[in-house]
């Protein structure tokens, strides 16, 4: 993947403002740019890493002649007191990316993190743990790779990419096979080919859903019981992918995925990670 892609390197360069304004004015006071100095990423809890590509574009917007080495990769496992990267240069250039370099590396750590922990209770089963559009506005790049980073696989990225028929749309249109009629009429228009999901609230409204099997992709189970999760399964029959979403929890998502989903959609992953606890340990170069 090209971290130096003109968007990433966009959403990169204005967190760098953010922080840093118009100059590091304590920095500046401080430590001259000549100063050479050597750093290390220290890993304070076990978790799996997941933005170390990102903290080095970081690094680098700031200061392209650092070294940056890299100890471990983004997806490994990682355990409290060990070093994920070093780096060498000025030292005053590294402590002005500090803090947005560890702002990327500490939330996507923490949501990969969360993801593995989701991905590892369902192991065994045939359910595949993915995200949802609950992402910190310019961050859904960033969270989405975190996500796959810790074993999760990505839903739709944007509107744009995938026909997800919600509760709304449904209401709108005036009920699912209308909603679903005009999205076929639409994409026939437009010559385009994008999957298409539909969400149900109930088994009736699963069983309209499937009049329509032939042409939809996914039936997306919104806030359903276990049991009733194990009745739509046998009825969809898979004939369509299937997927759970709502009021996920590492207590129940086995009990979810023994259902026989395709997916376990799970907003909390993106949307409420605790950060992991990782911090820059700075030295003078001799």
């Amino acid at each position: 993947m090209d971290f130096f892609d003109s968007r990433i390197s966009r959403v990169i360069e204005q967190a760098l403002f953010e922080d840093i304004g118009l100059g590091d004015v304590t920095t500046d006071a401080i430590i001259s740019e000549e100063v050479q100095g050597i750093a290390e990423i220290l890993i304070k809890e076990n978790g799996v890493l997941s933005g170390l590509d990102v903290a080095e574009c970081v690094f680098k917007t700031v200061d392209d002649e650092l070294i940056f080495k890299k100890i471990f990769s983004d997806g490994d496992i990682v355990s409290k007191r060990i070093v994920a990267a070093t780096m060498e240069g000025s030292l005053a250039n590294i402590l002005k990316a500090e803090r947005t370099a560890l702002n990327f590396l500490q939330r996507m750590s923490g949501i990969a993190t969360l993801t593995r922990k989701f991905v590892k209770a369902v192991e065994g089963t045939n359910a595949k743990i993915t995200d949802t559009r609950k992402t910190v506005p310019t961050l859904r790049f960033f969270d989405k790779l975190a996500v796959r980073d810790g074993g999760g696989v990505n839903h739709r990225f944007g509107l744009d990419d995938m026909v997800l028929i919600k509760d709304n749309h449904i209401t709108a249109a005036g009920g699912i096979a209308i909603a679903i009629e005009r999205c076929l009429k639409s994409l026939e228009s437009q010559n385009a080919k994008l999957k298409i999901e539909v969400e149900t609230k109930n088994l009736e409204e699963v069983r309209e859903a499937l009049l329509f099997a032939i042409v939809i992709d996914r039936i997306m189970l919104d806030n359903f019981s276990i049991p009733m999760t194990e009745e739509a399964v046998t009825l969809i029959n898979r004939n369509v992918e299937v997927e759970a979403s709502g009021n996920v929890s590492l207590e129940n998502v086995r009990a979810i995925a023994n259902t026989g989903v395709d997916f376990i959609s799970i907003g909390a992953l993106t949307h409420s990670p605790k950060a992991l606890d990782i911090s820059l340990d700075v030295s003078s170069k001799k």
